[in-house]
């Protein structure tokens, strides 16, 4: 049995099956995780929601931002979606329910002590170890799958607070954490969000880290895999292995590729190019 991750699929259900093909990824015996953003940009967001659900207890996914916007819009006016979402397909679709109810259920982030390894979309702020951050992501799910789920929804956009503090409550609370599952990339040393900014790692201005290379970060003992930066995917100024970190995002939806990292042996990765629905800006 062999157990994969992948990055963002973003509607790129094809490339998805050739990379599938590329790794002789057997749905009876082998296992995947996903590292969110299974919708949106690419052209087949609904094959692709509804081939990794098919997948059952052999598919582990995370939620990432377009996940949670997909979500969102589905309690919302059509006319609300962005001129590149391609989600409106799934949103009309019969099976439409199914589908949201299934993704609404899923994780901001996962963690396999045996195997070693954790997955989030984009990344864990330096001031939570494994633990804190388990803890905060069971907060935040709690609120996703629970009767009130759609308040949470309607109020989980914006930037602010950039700070984490325990006393945080409510939905100032929630925002916070599932910017740091869901968006993040760089903070400052103090561990203050920037979320405007992104640019690849390396690139960025004085004051400002990858959140990988957070001055004390109290995860940089765990392996994590994440997704959500195309361009730290593509990115040959940093060597992650010095993070335990792994950028599974390669840019599929912008012409890029689709990677998948195997987790049960010593790694190894397979890619494969992508078509390309998108021109950098867009996203």
């Amino acid at each position: 049995m062999a157990i994969f991750a992948i990055g963002d699929i973003q509607g790129c259900y094809r490339e998805l099956e050739q990379l599938l093909d590329r790794i002789n990824f057997d749905p009876s015996e082998d296992s995947v995780w996903f590292a969110g953003d299974i919708v949106n940009r690419g052209p087949e967001s609904l094959q692709a929601l509804r081939f990794v659900r098919n997948l059952g207890e052999q598919a582990i996914t995370v939620l990432g931002n377009h996940d949670m916007h997909l979500l969102a819009m589905a309690h919302r006016d059509e006319a609300s979606l962005k001129p590149k979402d391609t989600l409106a397909e799934i949103l009309d679709a019969p099976d439409a329910g199914e589908l949201l109810d299934w993704l609404r259920h899923r994780p901001f982030l996962h963690h396999d002590r045996d195997l070693g390894y954790g997955i989030v979309h984009a990344g864990l702020p330096p001031q939570w170890d494994m633990s804190e951050a388990l803890a905060r992501s069971r907060e935040l799910e709690a609120a996703l799958q629970g009767p009130d789920y759609r308040d949470f929804l309607a109020h989980m956009y914006g930037n602010e607070p950039d700070q984490w503090d325990e006393s945080l409550s409510g939905h100032d609370r929630l925002r916070y954490i599932i910017n740091c599952f869901t968006r993040m990339r760089f903070v400052d040393a103090n561990g203050r969000l920037d979320l405007g900014l992104k640019c690849g790692p390396g690139e960025q201005p004085d004051g400002l880290f990858p959140w990988f290379q957070a001055p004390g970060r109290r995860s940089a003992n765990d392996h994590i895999l994440f997704g959500h930066w195309s361009t730290a995917g593509q990115s040959s100024k940093v060597n992650y292995s010095d993070f335990n970190v792994y950028a599974l995002d390669t840019g599929c939806v912008w012409g890029g590729s689709l990677t998948a990292f195997r987790l049960d042996e010593d790694g190894g990765w397979a890619s494969i190019s992508c078509r390309g629905q998108l021109t950098p800006g867009e996203a």
